[in-house]
């Protein structure tokens, strides 16, 4: 274990072997740093915040204080950060709320770029990637493997599927589906991620499943429960796991639409 003899690490905070706390830095009494974790200089970690092992944090990002929810008074709440996580320069993220589940929950393996940030009982998957100046709402859910481009949001619970890309500076104010490309000052479909899907290792004919989804779903002058329907019986006729992830997406509950496919022209 590293502690700077300029760092303040508060009496009840759980350091685990090889924990390396840079200068200036402040922890608080009921922060938990796994194994390996690494904090650069002037890193703030307050609250009920759980970091995962490995994770490396960057200079001047704060993690773990009071909400900005203007509800919040004081209730116990926690921010859980996982294993092998890239934290850099100025990123912020907050516990959850009351009104939220008390907690917000990042992956594994993820990375957040300078700036970003993630609001109240906001939950992440594994493998996510928040470019620089990302900024996630109060209780969106993020799937695995999503990238956001720079400068991008995401208003507050929305939805973001496993797999899907959200352009520079769009702004998402609907769910949006697995495996979907989001572009747009007020974000819409632009189809499948295809290079993402290829990049996982799925096969053309997965891709050419999900198209069809899509097309099922946005090229249609269906209801979307209608096209829902049309897509439960496409999934018992075409076994495939992209397929069943975006109908189990969309058959959960929500209180956004969903992002719509952009106009051709």
């Amino acid at each position: 274990m590293s502690i700077h003899p300029t760092a303040l690490v508060e009496d009840g905070a759980n350091l685990a072997k090889n924990v390396v706390v840079g200068p200036f830095c402040y922890v608080g009494p009921n922060v938990t740093l796994d194994q390996g974790v690494k904090l650069g200089s002037h890193v703030v970690v307050g609250g009920d915040t759980h970091i995962g092992a490995e994770t490396e944090v960057f200079s001047f990002a704060c993690l773990g204080l009071q909400p900005q929810d203007l509800k919040y008074e004081g209730e116990a709440v926690s921010l859980n950060i996982g294993k092998n996580c890239i934290i850099r320069e100025n990123v912020t993220m907050h516990p959850g709320t009351a009104g939220g589940g008390y907690k917000t929950v990042v992956g594994d393996q993820c990375a957040f770029l300078a700036g970003s940030h993630v609001a109240h009982d906001c939950m992440i998957g594994d493998g996510v990637i928040l470019s620089n100046n990302v900024m996630l709402a109060g209780h969106v859910s993020v799937g695995d493997r999503v990238i956001f481009g720079g400068g991008s949001a995401v208003h507050q619970f929305a939805r973001i599927g496993t797999g899907a890309f959200v352009g520079g500076l769009a702004g998402v104010e609907h769910d949006l589906l697995p495996f979907a490309i989001a572009i747009g000052h007020r974000a819409e479909v632009a189809g499948p991620n295809v290079v993402g899907l290829r990049r996982a290792g799925f096969q053309k004919s997965d891709i050419h499943r999900i198209r069809e989804v899509y097309r099922m779903l946005f090229e249609t002058e269906k209801t979307m429960k209608m096209a829902i329907n049309d897509v439960e019986a496409f999934a018992l006729e075409n076994e495939s796991p992209l397929v069943s992830a975006i109908l189990e997406f969309v058959q959960q509950d929500t209180s956004r639409s969903y992002c719509t496919m952009r106009r051709k022209g």
